[in-house]
């Protein structure tokens, strides 16, 4: 079974010996284990009762005993309770420690340890170091701190006689803090650059030790391209040259620069580029409403997504670019004065509609995607090279019925083949047309009806400009108002024959004229009557010549 020893049989032997005069509390005393009841041990000390220790005292960190009954161990009477003397073996053992340290101790040294507080009472706290050696830390040399916090003390007093070791907190705060101060007032005054070493990486920012002094690079610090994460580009302990931008005294805050302290990337594109330039730069970065583009030498510039390509309905940019690309694009603003830089894709692409016009012409039949209604038609999307065009599907020209209206008729994305029927080259705009792939009404009506046929018609409606009437099928015309004799007198229901004075098949238009039939009905009676003349001549002309 494993027994702790002191670090020689002398070190304990002297130490018992100017002990054995007193059997008081802070003795230490060499006693013999008699028993081991549940959670204590009970210790023959020389006493009249035996010593009492809790058997934690001589467990491992498994929990096995490290003693045993018949063995002798050193212990140092802590107290009593019902008469008998508590003791501790490992308070034994610090205190051991502790001697050996004062016997040791060299005043002259900087005398400064690394303690854990173990414990606290009424005149301050109890710090161990890593050689288990016990440090006294008073009320007035250390703020209030949590048992098992680590804290640097620097040795203030030894007591031999006492076996004590008397430490401060506070005087080294106060040494830190002038040289802090002394530090803070040598490097403000520099305005060069500073070496620094990064001690720690945070969401907003570095903070970064020049001399002794932590002071702060915030993350729009760090590069001219604008706000960085500085974990994408550093490390904890690297090396980084600063500049000194303020110290804010009454915060006691010190802000640094790292990009302050390299030449400004922007000097030369204000010598060397031009809004209207083209160049290559690589996609470094996709954001929902655009990107942003490396131009090197530390030099970004933002690509907005309306700049990404001539299709007005684009939704993501990683439809169209990604991350690492390398893409031509043209300088479209420089702002010197915010550092800004806005380029664009789609300028150097060929415009939609210059390639529909390559693709189409008047007459053709395409397929489009319903991509909008109105009160007066649906803008139709056609796709070519580059991205796509809208046409205009007007409502007169969805069908040849006059009442449909594309808002009842289409959604928006459904296909539709439409005709070209108009491209507006200045304007940009592009007329289509459903209707034109069928036929008309109107020209079937034309294949059995002639200009200057005779039908008979019935007003549907009138109005000031002349009436509509409907013809055989269901077929609409228009009656114009200086077409009739008396327009005043017709009356809606009303039947009557007209003459066919005007077809336009490819706009479905018929035009009536009952002038139009009264001048054939003149026109053909004279012309009867004519006839007539000419017969009765004739006849006179041959009994003359008989009778002659």
């Amino acid at each position: 079974m494993a027994v702790e020893h002191f670090q020689t049989e002398e070190d304990f032997a002297k130490l018992l010996a100017e002990d054995e005069r007193s059997q008081s509390s802070g003795a230490l005393c060499e006693g013999v284990i008699v028993a081991i009841k549940d959670n204590e041990v009970l210790i023959d000390v020389r006493k009249k009762s035996e010593g009492v220790m809790d058997i934690n005292e001589i467990q491992d960190a498994n929990g096995d005993l490290t003693y045993k009954i018949g063995d002798k161990i050193s212990v140092l009477i802590t107290g009593s309770r019902s008469g008998r003397p508590l003791v501790s073996h490992k308070k034994a053992l610090r205190k051991v420690k502790v001697r050996q340290f004062i016997e040791n101790y060299d005043e002259n040294a900087d005398n400064i340890y690394e303690v854990k507080i173990i414990s606290k009472n009424k005149g301050g706290y109890v710090g161990v170091n890593d050689d288990s050696v016990e440090f006294f830390i008073p009320r007035s040399q250390i703020r209030d701190t949590n048992i098992g916090a680590k804290i640097k003390v620097k040795v203030l007093k030894v007591n031999k006689d006492e076996g004590t070791i008397i430490a401060s907190n506070r005087r080294i705060v106060d040494t830190a803090r002038k040289e802090r101060a002394i530090a803070l007032e040598n490097i403000t005054k520099q305005e060069g650059i500073i070496d620094g070493v990064i001690k720690k990486i945070t969401s907003y920012g570095m903070f970064v030790d020049v001399g002794g002094v932590d002071g702060l690079v915030h993350y729009k610090e760090i590069s001219y391209k604008g706000p960085i994460n500085p974990a994408s580009l550093y490390k904890e302990g690297e090396s980084v040259g600063v500049k000194i931008l303020n110290y804010d005294k009454d915060k006691k805050h010190l802000s640094l620069s790292i990009k302050a302290a390299m030449p400004d990337p922007w000097t030369d594109v204000k010598d060397n580029l031009s809004v209207g330039d083209t160049i290559r730069v690589s996609v470094s970065n996709i954001e929902p409403y655009g990107a942003f583009v490396d131009l090197g030498n530390d030099i970004e510039g933002f690509l907005h997504i309306s700049e990404i390509s001539w299709d007005k309905n684009i939704k993501n940019p990683h439809d169209f670019i990604k991350e690492g690309d390398e893409i031509d694009v043209e300088v479209i603003e420089i702002d010197m004065d915010a550092h800004k830089l806005r380029v664009s894709l789609k300028n150097l692409l060929d415009k939609p509609f210059d390639e529909f016009r390559k693709a189409y012409k008047v007459g053709d039949v395409v397929k489009g995607k319903v991509v909008s209604t109105t009160a007066f038609g649906a803008f139709i999307r056609i796709a070519v090279n580059n991205g796509s065009v809208e046409g205009l599907l007007h409502n007169e020209d969805l069908s040849w019925d006059r009442n449909a209206k594309c808002k009842e008729n289409l959604k928006i994305g459904d296909e539709i083949q439409v005709k070209i029927v108009k491209i507006d080259t200045e304007k940009q705009k592009i007329s289509l047309s459903a209707r034109e792939l069928k036929d008309s009404p109107i020209s079937q009506y034309a294949k059995t009806h002639k200009i200057g046929d005779v039908v008979k018609c019935t007003i549907k409606d009138i109005k000031e400009f002349g009436a509509f009437v409907s013809l055989e099928g269901d077929i609409e015309a228009l009656l114009r108002k200086e077409d009739v004799n008396d327009f005043s007198a017709l009356k809606i229901g009303d039947s009557l024959e007209a003459a066919i004075a005007f077809i336009d098949e490819r706009k479905g238009h018929i035009r009536l004229s009952v002038k139009r039939v009264d001048i054939q009905k003149e026109r053909d009676t004279i012309n009867k009557i004519n006839a007539q003349d000419s017969d009765r001549i004739s006849l006179g002309d041959i009994i003359k010549e008989q009778l002659a």
